[in-house]
């Protein structure tokens, strides 16, 4: 692994007007990490990414590499693009694993920080290195949101959740595990306890259902349950996964290594038009998965779906012993419809934000997915950390 590294190190031509960095949804200055390595300043190196993205480790294992810097790298035009991510990935593992982490000043100012996936995770990270006090109010019972209960294991190693627990608790953040915000304490009642600032980054939860009679039928799982705790379901010899971006991919993966001896994902186009980037395509390939393209779901019936062929529109039954369904998430409504709240959503339930990451209630903010919908988490890091800034300059306007 070292000397394939080494060898992708050598290979860049360190641009100076690199189009891999402006690629990347967060900036990341690759020509001099790629020096820094070259140079042996590894903790430097690791210093630069992990202050640009907190989560950089992660990053370098899930983000869409074929979209952002490898997509625009300029060898890939006529060969292979330099492979950055396992070059990043080294760095950010040793940098996370070997640095202690130093809280060294104190603002003696609170954060709410609600929600511990990719944005509260970035917030926390953010806020407790400016010196602020950061509480997290995780609604489960360990952190990381969609990268712990969304993202399957043999994609995202969750040690490396743990251990950014152990550097976040090295910077004095508070967490409170099993604590659903809104039934019980609500984000008014936060600010007045005398937090400076509550920051929302809950993601999307609730899956969006197909509205499609038999749906509520026993063989039937969303994906963003069936991936919360694959272990606990028994489904059958043939699976069939409805949808076609990177949580279809991951479900329909997780039900061929969970025991699964056929797995099928069905979509209603062709594969050129599914979601999922071609990565996660060409691995659920290798592990076996099947696609039955060009198919539309009709009716769940207990032997299995009926599907219509968006070709000829004839109709016809696929046998199957489970139907996962994963055609995206919307979110949970426990914080904005809690008694007093002023926070405003849109028709889909996201909430409504200014650039600056601020709601429509003063002194709550939010970002990531609960803002956007579900988008990848280099995307919920880039606008976390512009609405960090934006809650530094509410803090000291309450100052003034």
């Amino acid at each position: 692994m070292e000397n394939l590294i080494n060898s992708e190190v050598n290979r860049c031509l360190t641009c100076n007007n690199a189009r891999c960095s402006k690629g990347c949804p967060i900036s990341t200055v690759i020509p001099e990490i790629i020096n820094l390595y070259r140079e042996g300043d590894l903790d430097r190196a690791g210093e630069i990414l992990f202050e640009n993205n907190p989560l950089s480790l992660i990053c370098s294992i899930v983000c869409p590499h074929e979209d952002n810097c490898m997509g625009n790298c300029i060898l890939g035009i006529k060969g292979d693009s330099v492979n950055f991510p396992s070059i990043e990935r080294e760095i950010s593992e040793r940098y996370l694993k070997e640095t202690d982490f130093v809280q060294n000043i104190s603002l003696d100012k609170r954060i709410a920080v609600i929600g511990s996936g990719p944005a509260g995770l970035t917030m926390a990270f953010i806020m407790a290195k400016k010196g602020y006090s950061v509480t997290i109010f995780e609604k489960l019972s360990q952190i990381g949101g969609v990268l712990r209960y969304g993202i399957p294991e043999f994609r995202l190693s969750k040690d490396i959740l743990d251990i950014m627990e152990e550097r976040l608790i090295q910077l004095g953040v508070k967490i409170r595990y099993n604590d659903l915000i809104g039934p019980v304490n609500n984000v008014n009642e936060l600010i007045e306890d005398g937090y400076s600032a509550v920051f929302i980054g809950t993601g999307v939860w609730n899956p969006r259902p197909l509205r499609i009679k038999g749906e509520t039928f026993g063989h039937v799982h969303y994906a963003i349950n069936y991936l919360k705790s694959p272990g606990s379901f028994n489904l059958g010899k043939k699976v069939a996964v409805i949808g076609a971006g990177n949580v279809a991919m991951d479900a329909a993966r997780t039900a061929k290594r969970n025991g699964a001896e056929e797995v099928f994902v069905l979509y209603r186009k062709g594969i050129e038009d599914m979601k999922a980037t071609r990565a996660e395509i060409e691995e659920a390939k290798e592990d076996g998965v099947k696609f039955r393209l060009h198919t539309t779901p009709l009716e769940i019936v207990d032997e299995g779906i009926v599907v219509e062929d968006t070709k000829d529109t004839s109709s016809s039954l696929f046998n199957c012993d489970t139907i996962i369904i994963a055609v995206s998430q919307t979110p949970a409504t426990n914080i904005v419809s809690a008694r007093g709240n002023s926070i405003e959503t849109n028709t889909s339930g996201l909430v409504l934000t200014d650039e600056g990451g601020h709601t429509t209630s003063r002194g709550i903010f939010a970002s990531g997915d609960v803002v956007s919908g579900a988008r990848t988490v280099v995307e919920a890091v880039a606008a976390t950390k512009e609405v960090a800034a934006a809650i530094c300059e509410y803090i000291s306007g309450l100052n003034n």
